[in-house]
């Protein structure tokens, strides 16, 4: 994100404060277990919670949680950011060269921050999200629009000005500070050119992002600002609207900021860590994410004028834009069901391939392997497209959200990536044609406690099954000193009511903790 949105930016001399120091809290609250960053669950005089614990008592209470994001949520996706040691702002200033993205920016996945915010909000605990990012990761991952605010644009979103349509794109948008793009509306008789959404310096925070961000500032008795150094006025002010009505701020970030004494909570350290913790504690599962992109297929026929043949055309376009690239494809391998007819390979766009047939062939399949360009999860997908001369078609229409679905619901169930349905079929009389558009699923991505996997091999190696296993060890170690410290604990901290706040109001037998303790200290003097 912060790559090419930098070089696009107007140059400005003072860009704040740059080359922030990382804090990191203790290791009795948070701690790296080998190659895995688990947390611990230990207690410290403050109240008897740690700083994760005290976080999520507090988000367990709200009536009305708002998330306040920046750029620190978005690192752990390959994505740099701007003020740390290594930001772009960093070494901008410092002379240095800038950093290579690990991967094309269209292809950046979310974080676990990310799928964690959208469990809370299908879980109706998050209310609103207010972003600074214009990485476009939180409406990737599945935040709703109407429960967004992205106050400094999104660098895959183009906006008409006329009816205020939007058009979330699959590239980047070529252009920053609400200028017009190549593209126009396709709302009806609108057809005005579109422009991109990305503020400049120079640019107010518009009113349709900042209104909404204002009204649920004021009505939060929460307010969690994850991963910003809540530098960049006046979005670095929304936050503490809370404070007026009584609410609580926190803040999760790396380095310090100008806010922190406002805060009721403050906790150093990374925010996948700290936010894989309160879910852990709010027994929420965060789920895959499966992205799925879309293509259109366009297929055009004409006889000739002896009428013996029929020269016909293929053509695999971006659905955003006939003359657009179609990022997440690198090339096509066409054959056929028909043997006796050549097969091609497409490897330049546009990907068009021009054949002539005798009119009385048998009907026959395209197959398409459609090899996917770096940052997808798998190397391709295949597509098969039966055509017949001589048939007639009907236009189709299915529920996106449906076709998603069940597409997300096999890629999930085979740990893989590469599945294509057909959401739409339009048939035209002049020339001949039909336009297909296909969803197809080019990365999944799990989330646990334990490990990150994305799609690829199918399956866990043999090293992070060690690694599984080793954290599962680990956890329950965790588990036997939690347990331990409260044991002979009296009164409103007893045991009992201390693990039943832990695990949300779940009833336990208590006799099946002590044994675990009693199991934890055998092998703690066995090991």
């Amino acid at each position: 994100m912060s790559l090419g949105y930098a070089e696009k930016l107007s140059y400005i001399e003072d860009v704040g404060n740059v080359g922030m120091t990382e804090i990191h809290d203790p290791p009795h609250i948070l701690q790296e277990k080998g190659m895995e960053k688990v947390i611990v669950v230990e207690e410290v005089v403050e109240e008897g919670f740690v700083l994760i614990e005290r976080l999520t008592k507090m988000i367990r209470k709200s009536k009305h949680l708002v998330v306040f994001t920046g750029a620190g949520i978005s690192t752990s996706c390959g994505i740099p950011d701007f003020r740390g040691p290594t930001g772009i702002w960093t070494l901008q200033r410092g002379g240095n060269a800038l950093p290579e993205a690990t991967l094309p920016f269209h292809r950046a996945m979310p974080s676990r921050t990310h799928m964690a915010l959208v469990e809370l909000e299908r879980a109706g605990i998050l209310k609103f999200v207010i972003s600074q990012n214009i990485d476009g990761l939180h409406l990737r991952s599945g935040i709703p629009r109407e429960k967004l605010s992205e106050l400094h644009g999104n660098s895959f979103m183009e906006k008409c000005t006329s009816c205020g349509s939007e058009y979330f794109r699959d590239f980047e948008v070529e252009s920053v500070g609400l200028k017009e793009t190549p593209r126009r509306c396709s709302n009806g008789d609108c057809d005005v050119r579109l422009k991109d959404t990305v503020l400049d310096w120079e640019d107010a925070l518009p009113f349709e992002e900042m209104n909404p961000a204002e009204v649920h500032c004021d009505r939060a008795d929460v307010v969690l600002c994850l991963g910003t150094s809540l530098q960049i006025t006046p979005a670095c002010n929304l936050p503490l609207r809370c404070l007026r009505g009584g609410g609580k701020f926190v803040i999760v970030n790396l380095q310090k900021t100008p806010k922190d004494k406002k805060a009721s909570l403050v906790i150093h350290g990374f925010v996948d860590k700290v936010i894989a913790g309160v879910m852990d504690l709010l027994n929420l599962r965060i789920r895959p994410f499966v992205r799925i992109d879309l293509l259109q297929t366009i297929f055009t026929q004409a006889l000739s004028l002896d009428q013996r043949y029929v020269n016909w055309t293929l053509r695999i376009a971006s659905v955003h834009d006939k003359r657009a690239l179609v990022p997440f494809i690198k090339s096509i391998e066409v054959s056929f069901s028909d043997h006796t007819m050549k097969e091609a390979v497409l490897d330049k766009y546009p990907f068009q391939l021009k054949r002539r047939t005798v009119w009385k062939i048998d009907p026959f399949d395209v197959i398409l392997k459609v090899n996917f360009s770096e940052g997808c999860g798998c190397a391709c997908s295949r597509i098969n497209i039966p055509i017949d001369f001589h048939a007639s078609k009907d236009d189709l229409t299915r529920d996106r959200d449906h076709v998603f679905g069940k597409l997300k619901s096999k890629a999930i169930k085979s740990s893989s990536c590469g599945q294509s349905s057909v959401i739409e079929r339009k048939m035209l009389t002049s020339p001949k044609t039909e336009v297909v558009i296909r969803a197809v699923v080019t990365n999944v991505r799990w989330y646990d406690e334990i490990t990150v996997k994305t799609s690829g091999a199918g399956s866990l190696s043999k090293c992070a099954l060690k690694r599984r296993k080793e954290g599962l060890c680990c956890v329950t170690r965790n588990l036997g000193l939690l347990i331990g410290s409260n044991l002979e604990r009296k009164g409103p901290n007893r045991p009992e009511t201390y693990i039943y706040k832990l695990l949300d109001g779940k009833r336990i037998d208590l006799s099946w903790f002590r044994m675990v303790w009693v199991w934890f200290r055998t092998c703690s003097v066995l090991t």
